[in-house]
């Protein structure tokens, strides 16, 4: 258990500073990615969209999926079109989705039963991500490439932290498994 998720900490961390160090260094690009990205996303959702339609057997869900497909396939073009204006929008999403995420985070740091070293990462991992939707949220104005730029800056903060955690994960997995090893055990019988 320990060796596979401290692996996948390991690569996460690894993927999100590479993400970082690519978003710092061209936040522009970075920006049109993601509204590519959106782009993408809301063609995918038509195409579904339009399936799922004419898989219904009754009009009344033909016409709705019908009208979200439209309305997924418009989102696609206007952000395609007009990339600025969708980078605003989508700082905006990004924003209140980091306030609310946070926000969840730090709650978590209050279950019971949490380690006070745990706590306290959750507690600091919530706040710097209420602290980023803030700013998003604050000045949309200061354009996406502020997004970018942060994003960059949270990405190479949260790959570091899952680069040691995935470390530390490993070195405890390596301690703890020769202390109860089932070859021993069968030996010693």
């Amino acid at each position: 258990m320990f060796k596979s998720l401290s692996t996948s900490l390991t690569a996460r961390g690894i993927l999100a500073v590479i993400i970082g160090i690519i978003a710092l260094a061209w936040p522009s690009v970075t920006v049109l990615a993601l509204v590519i990205l959106f782009a993408v996303y809301a063609f995918i959702a038509a195409g579904l969209q339009a399936a799922r339609a004419f898989s219904s057997r009754t009009a009344g869900p033909v016409l709705g999926h019908l009208l979200l497909g439209l309305v997924d396939l418009a989102a696609g073009v206007i952000a395609l079109a007009w990339p600025g204006p969708t980078a605003l929008v989508l700082v905006l999403i990004v924003g209140v989705w980091a306030i609310t995420a946070g926000l969840v985070e730090f709650a978590a740091a209050f279950a019971s039963g949490e380690p006070a070293g745990t706590r306290v990462m959750f507690i600091l991992g919530g706040l710097a991500t209420i602290a980023f939707g803030v700013v998003l949220c604050a000045r949309p104005g200061l354009g996406a490439v502020t997004l970018a730029l942060l994003f960059g800056l949270f990405n190479l903060i949260a790959g570091t932290w899952m680069l040691v955690q995935g470390i530390e994960l490993r070195r405890t997995g390596k301690i703890l498994q020769p202390a109860h090893s089932p070859h021993q055990e069968t030996k010693a019988a």
